[in-house]
């Protein structure tokens, strides 16, 4: 098992304050594909972590349009990635509303029980206010979405 680095959360929280109402050119935007918002949190984390994970299909990486890992745009991809991940790359494990941390992210559940959206955590003090695409949000609170449930992920550390 490879050494846990921290994650560095205020480098993440800068680019997300950066982005998320603009895209970076660095990376294909994939609005008109099924929407940009899990690529903008992998943007978001990368930006905190450094390091991608290489793994064919289970890895989290972006190179280009199509050389990419399923995790790095797809939500529920991007879950198992986060939650099982215990190399290269982040890592996270399943947590509490009040053990938000600006750097964490949380995703959104329909009524059915499917992943459909990925937020960026700026801040959890009173209230969590996050940065989104896909509708562009820039502390947008939390308790302004429409969800049946909601998956805090914190951020434990990075795999080198």
């Amino acid at each position: 098992m490879p050494n846990l680095l921290p994650y560095n959360r205020n480098a993440g929280v800068a680019y997300a304050r950066k982005w998320a109402l603009g895209r970076n050119p660095a990376y294909y935007s994939f609005d008109k594909l099924g929407g940009d918002c899990t690529n903008f949190i992998s943007q978001c984390l990368y930006a905190g972590a450094k390091h991608m994970n290489y793994t064919p299909t289970f890895g989290w990486y972006y190179n280009s349009l199509n050389s990419r890992s399923p995790s790095w745009t797809g939500a529920i991809f991007l879950n198992r990635f986060l939650l099982t991940n215990k190399s290269s790359g982040p890592q996270g494990k399943i947590t509490t509303q009040s053990d938000m941390e600006p750097g964490d992210i949380i995703q959104l559940q329909n009524e059915t029980g499917r992943i459909y959206h990925s937020l960026y955590v700026l801040t959890a003090n009173k209230e969590i206010l996050v940065a989104a695409h896909d509708d562009n949000a820039l502390y947008r609170p939390l308790s302004t979405y429409q969800y049946t449930n909601a998956i805090y992920i914190k951020i434990t550390g990075v795999g080198n």
